[in-house]
This record gives C-alpha cells, structure tokens and sequence, in this order.
C-alpha cells in the first residue's frame, strides 16, 4: 500500500497551480480560480485518506484537471438551450422565446442610460407607464393600462385595492392553481380580502353569484382556466351575464385571463381560448393577462381595462413593488408594436410563428434537418408527431407535427437524451417508444448544425 504521507507530498501546491493559469484563464476572476484548484487539490486529499488514490497523476494532467473545474464553476445556471421538446410556451425553458426585434431593444436599452423615467420633451421626471400603454389600448382597445412583473402579482395589486377589506366573489370552477402551487384563494388571502365561492365544480349559474353578493361585497372574479378544462356535465356564467350582473349591483367585474391571447387562435385550429379584445368589447372593469405566454413577449403582467380603476392601480403602494424594469417595457413595447398588424405578427413573433406553422412545412423541415444528420454520418429518420403550445395553455388540444429521429448507436436512447442534455448548450429532445426525437417545431435557426457538432463530440 503507497505511503499517504509520500502521496500528500506529491500533490502540487496552490501557487503553481494558479501560475500555470495566469494567462490561459485571465478572464476568470482569481477568487474562482482559486476556489476550483482548492477543489481539486482537496478531492485528491479526500481520495488518498479514503485509500481510492494510491497514485498523484502528473502536474499536467492536475492542470487539465483543474481547467475542467474552471469551466464547471464558470458555467451559468441560466443558459440558452436548444428545446427540441416540441413545447412552443415552454415554462422550465423561458417560455416564449423573443421576437429578433424584441431581443435588439432590450440590448439597447440594457447597455445605455435611457427615458426609463425621463420626459425628454419637458426636460423632467416621467412616468414608465407612457412607454407601453398607448400600445396596450391601440391593440386591446382598452381605455388604460399598466404594466408588472407578472400576472400573478397583477391579480395581487387588483384585489389589493379593489377587494380589501371584503369580500370576491368567484366560482368554484375556476379556484385554479397555477405554476409553483400559488392558488387564487391564496392570493386573494395576501390581498386582505375573503374569498367567497359559489356554484359547483361543475357548475355555476348566475343566481349563484348574486344570492352570494351582501353589502361586503366588492368585486366579482372570472378565472380563465386556461391549464385545465371541464368537460361533460358543466355549465359556467358567461361574460356577458356576469357584467349584467356587475351593473346591477354596481360591482367592479375583475377578469384574470391569464394566456394573454391577442390573435383569434381558430385560423390555427385552436378552439376555445378567449382574446382580450373580446373582454374589452363585453365592457370588463379589469382584466390581467400574461406577458410571456401565448402573447408572446417578456414576462409581465399587463392589467388593462377601464380608466378609473387603472388610475386608482397606478397609486396603489404595491404598484412600485411590483413594477418592471426599462428591458422587458423594451420587450413588450416591440412585441406589442408588431401587433397592430396581425399578419406582421403571425410571422415575427416565434410563439405565433411555431403555433401557427403547417404541417407541411415541418415536414419539410424534419426532411432536409435528416439529411443533414445522415449527411454528417448519424443515422436519422422523419416521424408524425403531436406537439404542444405549453405555458399552461389549450391544455386538451395537440399541435400536428414532425420530429427526427436520432439513432443512439452504441448507447442507449437514455443515455444519448442524457449526454445531449448534459452539455454546456443542453439540447432538451424526447423519448418516444424507445426512441430519442427532435420535434422540429421548436427547433430555431442554426440549431441543427450546433446538435450535429454535439453528436460528433459525443459519439
């Protein structure tokens, strides 16, 4: 058995190692550096009192070592990866991804001062509000609007100064839980209101709201249950009887849409998911949607609606601590410019573009993405899939599409799907009946050639 006290001898010190770095890592900040030689030094310390390192590899081989470390540590947890999930709205990947537009105004605006908060015309303080809401109103045909950090805390600032104190009344149907186990009874119970439900799972009728409505009443909530549908035998209040209703009694009717749908999904085959712009025609007090989902922006919660409860939001406490920042107003004011043009944004907005392409064209896709990968040597085929648009949206209807598939080789198909999803850009594929699939729908530009490189390096 090797002497440990020979063996610790032989481990290189700190110093060496941090100087045969000094030029090949000048970028890394020393105190990263250092922490990563520590850690290797410190696993052959571990090893040698454990008896499972009997040798000290050459101080080469510790350098390579430790440059290993070097990129381990220096690697972001937030990182691009390449979705080949088939998932348009991906929640664990970033959601919607941001139109070429998008994306340049954000980088102008994130690396320069800016009139986040300044009005250039009269030389003095601003308001953020200006740059987005003019937008908001021309697409939605709201009267105002505002922006926050998304649209879980829009439901929290609206029963915040509409419902506090007393009572909101909702459906039982539509108590939904949305991502992170946050529930809307939990919201509105940070709000300082109390929530009153009526009706049935199942159903709802109007005379359920209004036996409910006593002098604590301050305000009627409609859920969209957009991560999830009941079916068979149901029955929910309409928008229009529920702002007869609101009328009646003088009650604000608050509308939490959630998806943020700008576009009549139907032309892509899509039933049952409401646009904005039908709430704003039926006369909605307040509705809230997301910035992120199928609207396709940054993350946000955009409120919108009449102008009097906007106003009273804007001077809300909670309106500061929950407002944006200058890059995703940039984001959003580009994704929403696009908008007063439907067919513009059907083509340039990625989540539009990815719901709404044919069938055809994918397939065509999938073609020419395998004869690229058997071009470069990797045995591929096309297959039918079904994908999803994801985000918690149309949870009971499937996208027509194509994937490639991908021969292991020499591994397994798990083992590929790990090795693939282990790298510094991680390519997220699925498996289906034993096999490891690209779907092509949520492939963007270039994305081929960069998983022909990781299949060279991997096999």
């Amino acid at each position: 058995m090797p002497d440990q006290k020979e063996l610790f001898r032989k481990i290189p010190k700190v110093d060496e190692l941090m100087d045969s770095f000094a030029e090949r890592f000048s970028d890394v900040p020393s105190a990263v550096l250092k922490e990563s030689v520590h850690q290797v030094l410190d696993s052959l310390r571990t090893g040698i009192k454990s008896g499972e390192v009997t040798e000290i590899p050459d101080f080469d081989t510790i350098v390579e070592l430790t440059a290993k470390k070097v990129g381990k540590n220096t690697l972001p947890t937030l990182r691009p990866v390449i979705n080949g999930s088939g998932i348009v709205i991906h929640t664990n990947l970033g959601r919607s991804c941001l139109s070429e537009n998008a994306v340049k105004a954000v980088v102008g605006v994130a690396g320069a001062y800016s009139t986040l908060e300044y009005d250039v015309e009269k030389g003095a303080r601003g308001s953020r509000h200006v740059h987005i809401e003019d937008l908001i109103c021309s697409v939605t045909g709201a009267e105002a609007a505002m922006v926050v950090n998304n649209n879980a805390g829009a439901v929290l600032l609206i029963l915040s100064e509409l419902g506090k104190g007393g009572e909101v009344i909702t459906s039982r149907g539509e108590l939904v839980e949305i991502g992170g186990s946050f529930r809307i009874p939990e919201i509105m119970e940070a709000c300082g209101c109390t929530l009153r439900e009526v009706g049935a799972t199942n159903k709802t009728h109007v005379s359920d709201y209004e036996n409910a409505i006593t002098e604590r009443t301050k305000a009627l909530l409609k859920v969209h249950t957009s991560n999830y549908r009941i079916v068979g035998f149901s029955e929910e209040v309409s928008l229009s009887d529920m702002m007869k209703l609101g009328e009646k009694y003088k009650l604000p009717v608050v509308q939490d849409l959630g998806s943020g749908c700008l576009v009549d999904l139907k032309q892509f085959g899509i039933q049952d998911e409401p646009c904005v712009q039908e709430s704003v025609k039926a006369g909605v007090d307040i509705i809230s949607i997301s910035g992120d989902k199928l609207l396709g922006g940054a993350q946000a919660g955009i409120i919108l609606g009449k102008k009097s409860y906007i106003d009273r939001l804007k001077k809300h406490p909670l309106a500061r601590a929950l407002r944006v920042d200058k890059m995703t107003l940039a984001a959003l004011r580009e994704t929403l410019y696009v908008y007063q043009d439907e067919n513009r944004a059907k083509l340039e907005i990625p989540t539009l573009a990815m719901i709404g392409e044919k069938p055809d064209n994918l397939r065509c896709k999938a073609e020419n993405i395998a004869e690229k990968f058997n071009d470069a040597g990797f045995k591929a085929s096309v297959t039918k899939l079904e994908d999803q648009v994801g985000g918690g949206s149309v949870p009971n209807q499937m996208l027509d599409g194509y994937g490639v598939v991908i021969d292991s080789g020499k591994f397994s198909v798990d083992q590929l799907e790990e090795k693939l999803r282990l790298r510094q850009l991680p390519i997220i594929g699925r498996i289906n009946k034993d096999r490891y699939i690209l779907s092509v729908r949520t492939l963007l530009k270039n994305d081929e050639n960069l998983i022909i490189q990781a299949l060279k390096e991997i096999f």
